[in-house]
């Protein structure tokens, strides 16, 4: 069973993340945090398989987040979510440590696939990034 933390500031988001990943049976969300803060807790309590972290939030960031959970773990996979598709972006995640980076446009199922892949060693853009940095 691979253990994920949901990251968002939204609890539309949080909620909606939660339902997709559950109907599968390979996954377990094991906890749901609203800021950079809350994940870091989570990750140093509970260490997750992976998380999925939302890129904008206060008082601490998703990249700050990573940042500081790369500090004590390597292990932890680490998906950015965000609705921005810029460049920028997906180079500060991936400079502190992500394994991948999914925009909010994307299906569950992709978010699926991307759990999987990372899992598995792999680094995974969406499409819609995967458009941009090729």
């Amino acid at each position: 069973m691979i253990k994920v933390v949901i990251v968002d500031d939204h609890r539309l988001v949080r909620e909606a993340w939660k339902l997709v990943l559950n109907r599968d049976k390979r996954l377990s969300v094991t906890a749901i945090c609203e800021n950079g803060f809350r994940a870091v807790e989570a990750c140093r309590s509970l260490h997750p398989d992976v998380v999925l972290m939302d890129i904008n939030m206060d008082p601490m960031n998703g990249i700050e987040a990573t940042k500081a959970i790369r500090e004590f773990s390597q292990d932890i996979k680490i998906i950015g979510i965000s609705v921005h598709t810029d460049l920028s972006y997906i180079n500060a995640l991936m400079q502190a440590g992500g394994n991948g980076y999914v925009t909010k446009n994307s299906s569950g199922e992709e978010m699926i696939g991307a759990i999987m892949l990372v899992m598995d060693g792999q680094q995974y853009f969406c499409k819609e990034i995967s458009d941009i940095i090729s």
